[in-house]
C-alpha cells in the first residue's frame, strides 16, 4: 500500500514538472537559420533535449539523432539561462535561450568566453 502512494506521489509530480516545463520551454520543431539543421525540443525528465531530426551537412560532426541536454531555468521574458550537456562531444556550455511563438535564439558559451549565437524558425 505504501508503494502504491508513493508511485501515485511520484507520478503527479513528473506531471506537474512535464507542464511547469512545456509552460516554460520552447517545445517542438525548430529549423536553424543557416538551412542546415532541424531539431525537436522535447522534455526529458527535468530537463530539455534538442534532438536532430534533419542534418543537411555531416561534415562537422552533426548527426540525425544527436541530442543536447539543456538544463534551463526561466529568466523571465521569453528567456532562459543554464547548461546545456552535448553527449556526443562530452562538453558542457552555458547557454542562453531567447524565444517567442515562432522565434528562438540561442547563444552557447564554452568557458563563458566563446560564444556562438544560433537563430531558430518555428516548423508548423
Amino acid at each position: 500500500m505504501a508503494n502504491r502512494f508513493c508511485l501515485q506521489i511520484c507520478i503527479a509530480a513528473l506531471v506537474a514538472l512535464s507542464s511547469a516545463s512545456a509552460s516554460a520551454a520552447p517545445l517542438g520543431h525548430w529549423a536553424r537559420g543557416d538551412g542546415n539543421a532541424k531539431v525537436r525540443i522535447e522534455p526529458c525528465g527535468p530537463s530539455l533535449c534538442a534532438i536532430n531530426t534533419w542534418i543537411r551537412d555531416r561534415s562537422k560532426g552533426e548527426n540525425v539523432g544527436d541530442k543536447l541536454v539543456m538544463s534551463v531555468k526561466p529568466a523571465g521574458n521569453g528567456r532562459l539561462e543554464g547548461t546545456a550537456f552535448d553527449p556526443q562531444r562530452d562538453r558542457s556550455y552555458g547557454i542562453s535561450i531567447t524565444y517567442s511563438n515562432d522565434h528562438m535564439s540561442t547563444q552557447g558559451c564554452l568557458l563563458k568566453v566563446l560564444c556562438k549565437t544560433v537563430t531558430w524558425t518555428r516548423i508548423p
